[in-house]
Order: structure tokens, then sequence, then C-alpha cells
């Protein structure tokens, strides 16, 4: 049987999880890399894990949580975990809202600059992104690749984004398999290579603690 490497999505997975009405933290990960290895028949030879970090200014609750999980992922077998911080930015639409807020102020021409400055990115919502995370995913992958670190990488991600990646690993003589909660699944990822769809009631049959 061949080797395979496993690339976890992990922002992908926890959402998708969550959209399927299935708690993240009872998926039990040994039991999920295991069920897909035997669905391709195939050896597991390692899992690479990526994920955004909480910092403690999103509470000490979801922080210390998470710390837990990522050391929990750690302790098992054949996983290697990593890691970036959560980084927040404004998108150019939060930042036309925040200075429409400004404008309706009607703030003399001296205040005005000084809440500009103050309190722009204070105001309205703010939005979360994994920064690098992804980009972290998919130059590994590529890398494995070229490499030789193994015949078969999976990727399990809904996420089309890491096609291209994807496809220039298979120029490397790799044979790279897609596999994805049903949830959230790109049509793009199943259209271009072999998939598995993880279904609710395979994941709550196969993959629980």
């Amino acid at each position: 049987m061949e080797e395979v490497i496993i690339f976890i999505d992990g922002n992908n997975l926890y959402h998708n999880l969550k959209e399927m009405k299935i708690k993240p933290k009872n998926l039990d990960f040994q039991k999920l890399t295991n069920f897909i290895c035997k669905h391709f028949k195939v050896l597991l030879k390692e899992v690479k894990y990526y994920n955004s970090m909480p910092t403690l200014r999103d509470g000490k609750e979801l922080y210390y949580s998470h710390l837990k999980f990522i050391d929990n992922l750690k302790k098992l077998p054949k996983f290697s975990v990593y890691t970036r911080k959560l980084q927040v930015h404004s998108t150019k639409e939060l930042l036309k809202e925040k200075k429409e807020l400004i404008d309706s102020m009607d703030l003399c021409g001296t205040c005005k600059p000084i809440v500009e400055q103050n309190l722009l990115d204070a105001i309205g919502n703010v939005k979360k992104k994994e920064k690098g995370i992804d980009i972290m995913l998919a130059i590994d992958l590529v890398e494995q690749a070229i490499k030789n670190k193994s015949n078969v990488f999976i990727v399990l991600s809904g996420d089309a984004d890491f096609i291209p990646a994807m496809k220039l690993s298979e120029r490397y003589n790799s044979k790279v398999l897609s596999v994805s909660l049903a949830k959230g699944y790109s049509r793009e990822l199943r259209e271009k290579f072999e998939f598995f769809v993880l279904g609710k009631n395979i994941i709550m049959e196969n993959c629980l603690k």
C-alpha cells in the first residue's frame, strides 16, 4: 500500500462542522484520518494540521480552550501542527462604512481628523481572517511533492483556492486527492481531483469521540 500525507485546513473544517450542526470538539482526528486512509486504501505517513490562533483579546476562554486543543493535537502520533495568530483586518466596504459614519457626526474641521485617527479602526464591525495559513499549507504541499516525501497527498478542505498548488504538486509524480465535509465542498475540487465526501452520517458514525 502507498503512504499518504494528509494536509488539514483546520479553519475550513471547523466552520463546516458547525454548519453541519456537529460540535468540532467531538471530532476524533485519529478516527477521521484513519477512516480517510481506509477509504483510499493507503497507509498514513503523516498528518499536517494548519489553523489560526486566537489571542487573549478574543477572550480568555476561547484562547485557552484553543491552546488545549492544539496541545492535544500535537500529542497524536504522526501529527504536526502549524499555526499563526488570527489577524484583524478591515475590508474596503467596512472602511467606507466607518468613514460615512464619521461624516454623519457633523464634526468641525479641527475635531474630525482627530476622531478619524483615533476611532476609524474602532467604529463599526471588524472581520477576522486567517492570514498566511492557506499560503503556508499550499507551499508546504508543493515542497513535499518536489522533495518526493510521499507518492500520495490528501488535502482535507472544501476551499478551491488550493487547486493551483494541488495541480502543481501533481507535476512531480504525485497523486493528489481531495476530501471535504459535504458542507462547503467546492464543485471545482470534485471536478478536478479524485474526491471523497464526508457527509454528516459518515462523521457521526465513524469519526467522533
